[in-house]
C-alpha cells in the first residue's frame, strides 16, 4: 500500500498521496514537468513543505486557508483561541 497523508479540507477527511511517485501521477503533462523542475532544485528542508503543497493542489485546501487567512486579516473573529506556551498546562 503507498503511503497517504490525511487532512481535512471543508469538513471532510481526506487522503493525498504520501510519496513522491503518487503525487506526481496526479498530475498533467504540464503540471509535471513545473513539479520536477521545482523538486529538483529544492533545498532538502523546503521538501516536505513543497510536497504538501503539490499534493493538496486541486483539493480546495489552499482555497479554503487563504479565505480563513482573509477574515482573520480583517479581524474576524474565527472562534480561535490562544495557544499554551510549550510546556504550560491548558486549563
Amino acid at each position: 500500500m503507498d503511503a497517504t497523508l490525511k487532512t481535512v479540507v471543508a469538513g471532510r477527511l481526506i487522503e493525498l498521496p504520501g510519496t513522491i511517485a503518487a503525487i506526481r501521477a496526479t498530475m498533467d503533462t504540464e503540471q509535471a514537468a513545473d513539479f520536477d523542475r521545482e523538486i529538483e532544485h529544492l533545498p532538502a528542508a523546503d521538501l516536505p513543505a513543497a510536497l504538501v503543497r503539490w499534493a493538496l493542489a486541486g483539493t480546495g485546501a489552499i482555497e479554503e486557508d487563504d479565505a480563513l487567512f482573509e477574515r482573520l486579516a480583517r479581524g474576524e473573529d474565527i472562534g480561535a483561541t490562544e495557544a499554551a506556551a510549550p510546556g504550560s498546562e491548558v486549563a
